[in-house]
């Protein structure tokens, strides 16, 4: 004899019915925050530790980078109030994404995409949220594929920003982007005084042994070259007796020394570099080098409309992950010449562009500074700034000390050893002797 079922079997059995249906329609649609789709337990994380960015920053402890280091007490918080913001992560080549997990705090989205990009520029949704509510979101069950992956918010759940402690990109790397190695570059400005060898108190000798014993890749000049006005016959007595033995792996740029010239403006620079210092027919010119990008410029003719054009279409061309920039006339500097404006419409479109990196000569000192945006505030995704004068040419003395200089050196002649990878670089101001006078910290590329 069956008996009638009781009303509260009844009632567990539509319940189980609703879970199981409800559990369809989660499995149905894995672009929901809360869909919980298993993953294969080989997929690693890939996002750690790799080069990140976002749209703003509620301040510089605050940064995008926090929220891919692996610890969740630190965070990215963005600027507050406004829609949209992003954060995104270079996992530093193709990957296949199969899940994203994302750990809000308070400040978070109730809408967001989640998207890929080949190229940081195009960008495809692969999860969607439209109503969240914080906490963690594991999106699983994921099938995008990108190098670049960002958290779009569109609508914040408070009136602050968006915060988060941690994103987690899993998957696997398709190796499409090999890794092109590690490289070293030699700089510095203001090298060749009137004296040779054959004077004990001659230091562009003693700079150019130390450049060339580092045997780096290639070696960058940051203007005045030759004193005092930059004629070829004193190009041939003075610079081409030291740094001349590698002139053909040197990419220099002009300082004001090289307007001196009375046979003309640059006559004698272009004499001795010759397509060397004008490889695209202009004393400014650009080229690739790992996964950086290097901007050689003319800060002579900063006020001219056509080196500024170039810039930014230069710029807007370029494919790399990171970016440095090099010439004369520094926008930040404590020596004598001080802070110069000349500079600073520059600095601008750089900053613009994500660069990472700003090389300097003109003052006689080395210097280097935090990281700072155009107006010199320290911002987490600003420019570092180095000026390297003391490649022979006499010091000069530290006058005033500007905001955000972090170490200045005066009276020890020296070049910059610099260190590039694939992600971001290092370096170290080295003496005539092989010392290191300064170690700066390690930065990723923005």
């Amino acid at each position: 004899m069956r008996l009638p079922a009781s009303p509260r079997r009844t009632a567990t059995f539509i319940v189980a019915v609703l879970l199981l249906l409800l559990g369809g329609v989660l499995v149905a649609y894995p672009d929901r925050a809360d869909a919980k789709v298993p993953v294969s337990a080989a997929d690693p994380v890939l996002s750690r530790g790799k080069p990140a960015t976002a749209s703003s920053v509620e301040s510089a402890t605050l940064g995008a980078a926090r929220a891919f280091d692996g610890d969740p007490a630190t965070r990215w918080a963005s600027a507050e109030g406004k829609d949209p913001q992003w954060i995104r992560v270079d996992l530093g080549a193709t990957a296949t994404i199969s899940r994203v997990t994302l750990d809000w705090e308070a400040a978070y989205a109730t809408s967001y995409r989640v998207e890929v990009s080949a190229d940081g520029a195009s960008w495809a949704p692969i999860a969607t949220e439209t109503a969240g509510n914080g906490g963690t979101d594991d999106l699983a069950g994921l099938t995008g594929k990108g190098r670049y992956l960002r958290v779009y918010g569109t609508a914040r759940g408070t009136s602050y920003g968006y915060s988060l402690h941690e994103v987690q990109v899993y998957g696997t790397l398709d190796g499409t982007v090999p890794p092109t190695g590690a490289f070293t570059v030699v700089a510095a400005g203001d090298i060749a005084a009137q004296c040779t060898a054959s004077s004990s108190s001659c230091a562009h000798p003693k700079t150019a042994a130390q450049a060339q014993k580092i045997n780096p890749k290639f070696y960058l000049t940051m203007g005045d070259n030759q004193y005092d006005d930059a004629r070829i016959a004193d190009f041939r007595a003075y610079y081409d007796k030291t740094w001349g033995a590698f002139k053909t792996k040197t990419r220099p740029v002009p300082g004001n020394h090289e307007t001196y010239d009375p046979a003309g403006a640059f006559a004698g620079y272009k004499a001795y570099f010759g397509a060397i210092a004008y490889p695209q027919g202009k004393p400014y010119y650009s080229y690739d080098e790992g996964n950086w990008h290097f901007v050689a410029l003319d800060s002579n003719s900063f006020d001219q409309s056509a080196q500024i054009q170039w810039l930014k279409d230069d710029l807007a061309r370029n494919t790399k992950g990171c970016i440095a920039a090099y010439w004369h006339h520094p926008l930040f500097s404590s020596g004598g010449h001080g802070n110069d404006p000349v500079s600073k419409p520059v600095w601008k479109i750089l900053y613009g562009a994500r660069a990472d990196l700003v090389l300097n000569g003109h003052d006689h000192h080395y210097e280097r500074f935090a990281p700072q945006n155009p107006e010199g505030k320290a911002v987490a995704d600003g420019i570092v700034e180095i000026v390297g004068g003391m490649g022979g040419a006499e010091p000069y003395p530290i006058e005033e000390v500007q905001p955000n200089s972090q170490k200045r050196i005066s009276g020890s002649y020296g070049v910059l050893k610099l260190d590039f990878t694939d992600t971001g670089y290092s370096w170290q101001y080295v003496g005539t002797d092989g010392r290191a006078k300064d170690t700066g910290p390690t930065y990723t590329c923005h």
